[in-house]
């Protein structure tokens, strides 16, 4: 089993990554926003799940711990495979996930691509009170807001923004993130990303 792995970045594109060790190119599977905070030519530590089947074999690359055991939980709940585990990250941090499930909101779900009305509730009772731990980690997380802000800021910087925009751009992000999101630096990067809407990097001076 491949649990974690470092190397040089050498592209990030979509949804793929391709990180070489020891001289060999691995592609993952990430989310868009890892993707993102991807540059390349960088080297960078990824939490990783190896998904074996008959005729494939499947690396899903995580940026934090929480994601990794997220996307194990959500590989779990019947009618939920790797890709679909992947579209719900794509769309909610941990600290998300586990709120929509202590709270018992599937609609947050079934806005998902890919998950229906029975997978979405599925998900909701297969999680209960398995997810406890991401929300405690979070809340002590919340001590450390600066350090969220500092990684989004430094991704944004790694796309190609100048420092100033970047750091207005989180400041932006900050103002209009839930408490939730503040904690989650996947989730700050996406408000980032989408107050800066269809600017390219480094066309702003």
């Amino acid at each position: 089993m491949i649990s974690s792995l470092r190397g040089t970045v050498l592209s990030a594109m979509g949804t793929t990554v391709v990180i070489e060790v020891g001289g060999v190119g691995l592609a993952l599977h990430v989310t868009p926003q890892f993707a993102l905070s991807l540059r390349v030519g960088a080297e960078t530590s990824v939490r990783t799940a190896l998904i074996v089947r008959e005729d494939d074999l499947s690396l899903y690359g995580f940026s934090e711990t929480d994601e990794l055991a997220a996307f194990d939980l959500l590989r779990g709940v019947t009618g939920v495979g790797p890709k679909s585990a992947m579209g719900v990250l794509a769309a909610m941090g941990p600290a998300e996930i586990a709120q929509a499930v202590s709270l018992e909101d599937d609609a947050a779900f079934r806005k998902v691509s890919g998950i229906g009305p029975k997978t979405a509730k599925l998900i909701v009772l297969s999680l209960a009170g398995k997810l406890e731990g991401m929300v405690s980690t979070r809340a002590a997380a919340s001590s450390r807001p600066s350090t969220v802000s500092q990684s989004v800021t430094v991704a944004l910087v790694g796309l190609g923004w100048p420092e100033r925009v970047a750091v207005q751009a989180t400041e932006d992000a900050l103002a209009q993130a839930t408490e939730t999101e503040r904690q989650v630096v996947s989730a700050l990067l996406r408000l980032a990303l989408a107050n800066l809407g269809p600017q390219l990097a480094g066309s702003s001076a």
